[in-house]
């Protein structure tokens, strides 16, 4: 793995999966503040505050819009990486989120709470590019390592929650007049991405497969894996491009009615819907909410979150280096399996936790394993599935079906969640419970294992 790579990955996931990890959770910790001043915006608005269901409904808005964003995000992003490329798409993204901290960051002094419903969603646009595209290693990368940096975004996921969850304590800026900077720290690593970007060639799968660029593919090549040697990989991308050349990019519609891939797609629904429906959003979402509910006194949430983060920063390290010995699904199925029996474990501390008090103890570790479970596996495996489950014709569309459930499931568990909650009490998390056993089950039935397998070899092994 050579330098110019692993840092290309690195600089492309610090951007993009980081930020994303960021924005799930950071709203967590400021929820009471952002309601306080949108309660205090509506009087002044209005004269008179909003009752608590209404103000559920709009804080509920304000956490899953970045999911909408993401999802009009993640059918944009084709066009994008196909015109300028994966630098010129990273860009323009990273412009976005200067434009997304400035809302969020003016917000209060402006008095409108618009303005950080629409940050939210402008950040939700530029993380839309994750669910849709590859890590920019995994592309080039031998077969190998694809297993290794496919995984590395989702560390950088789990530092993005764990940064959230830190610069919230309230010796930083988890205070009442700091969540607006809070919220904008998102322009940070968006300007170091765009500021670094242009020390890297462009990817050289697009500069051959988009351009026909064969003298710049070489010289990428050359760069991010240094070795004169590349024939290999220059040979492989050509057999993609002459199958290409013979065979159109078809649409999402097309790939729907596809019946030779028609178990490629299914997985491919599946494990993303699966990823979103698992809980994961509910609990970085409102964590402080359900360690309340959970009996963990005020003060000591704050600090109980932190430990979770850095646990599941750990939880990331061991699926990633572990991946390409052990294989994609064994992490996936031991991943799901282990979220599913953590959400049936809350759902019994919950319930018990007023006979016995040291239950809400339980209910924390099991919150903690859900998270665990969630980064050593379903965090990265879908993406990697994604690439590897599909050749070049069917990987397009096959990301945008991926994108848009992976997505439209994040808002949907974003928005409902305090009101399932509210209606079901301890029981909601056996819905998370049989969504997660259900994948498991799936994956070990259908899906293969893609450890050290070329595209072509896993299509022809579903063929």
């Amino acid at each position: 793995l050579t330098f110019p790579l692993l840092s290309v990955t690195l600089l492309v996931s610090f951007g993009s999966s980081m930020l994303y990890g960021y924005n799930l959770a950071v709203v967590n910790s400021p929820a009471v503040h952002i309601k306080t001043f949108y309660n205090a915006t509506w009087s002044q608005r209005y004269g008179h505050g909003l009752a608590p269901g209404p103000l559920t409904l709009l804080y509920s808005l304000t956490v899953s819009i970045f999911a909408l964003g993401g999802l009009v995000g993640s059918l944009l992003v084709g066009v994008l990486v196909e015109q300028y490329g994966r630098n010129g798409a990273l860009s323009r993204s990273a412009l976005l989120v200067l434009l997304a901290g400035g809302f969020m960051g003016f917000s209060r002094e402006l008095g409108s709470p618009e303005m950080v419903i629409i940050g939210r969603s402008i950040t939700g646009l530029h993380s839309g590019r994750l669910c849709t595209e590859p890590s920019s290693g995994l592309k080039i990368a031998p077969k190998n390592l694809r297993g290794f940096l496919g995984l590395v975004p989702s560390i950088f996921i789990c530092l993005g929650v764990f940064s959230a969850q830190v610069l919230s304590l309230p010796e930083l800026l988890g205070k009442d007049r700091f969540w607006p900077l809070l919220l904008s720290v998102v322009v940070v690593p968006a300007s170091l991405q765009l500021l670094l970007l242009h020390c890297f060639p462009e990817s050289p799968r697009y500069l051959l497969i988009e351009r026909n660029d064969v003298c710049g593919t070489i010289k990428a090549l050359h760069r991010f894996l240094g070795t004169p040697h590349v024939e290999d990989v220059i040979e492989e991308m050509k057999e993609e491009q002459r199958s290409l050349s013979s065979m159109e990019t078809v649409s999402v519609w097309q790939l729907l009615q596809d019946r030779s891939v028609r178990w490629q797609t299914l997985s491919v629904v599946v494990v993303n819907a699966g990823m979103q429906l698992s809980g994961i959003d509910a609990i970085w979402f409102y964590t402080n909410t359900i360690f309340e509910n959970a009996g963990i006194p005020v003060s000591q949430i704050p600090y109980t979150t932190v430990g979770t983060g850095a646990i599941e920063v750990v939880a990331g390290l061991i699926g990633c280096f572990t991946i390409e010995k052990v294989g994609r699904r064994p992490l996936i199925i031991i991943g799901f399996c282990a979220m599913g029996i953590c959400s049936a474990g809350i759902t019994v501390s919950l319930l018990l936790q007023a006979a016995l008090p040291w239950m809400r103890y339980i209910g924390v570790a099991c919150v903690v394993g859900i998270i665990a479970g969630f980064c050593i596996g379903p965090a990265g495996v879908p993406f990697l599935m994604t690439a590897e489950l599909f050749t070049q014709s069917h990987r397009p569309a096959a990301y945008i079906v991926g994108g848009s459930l992976n997505w439209l499931c994040n808002f949907t568990i974003g928005f409902i969640f305090p009101f399932l909650q509210m209606s079901a009490g301890a029981f909601c998390y056996l819905v998370f419970c049989g969504v997660c056993l259900l994948v498991a089950l799936y994956v070990y039935l259908v899906i293969p294992e893609t450890k050290n397998k070329t595209f072509m070899e896993i299509s022809h092994i579903f063929a």
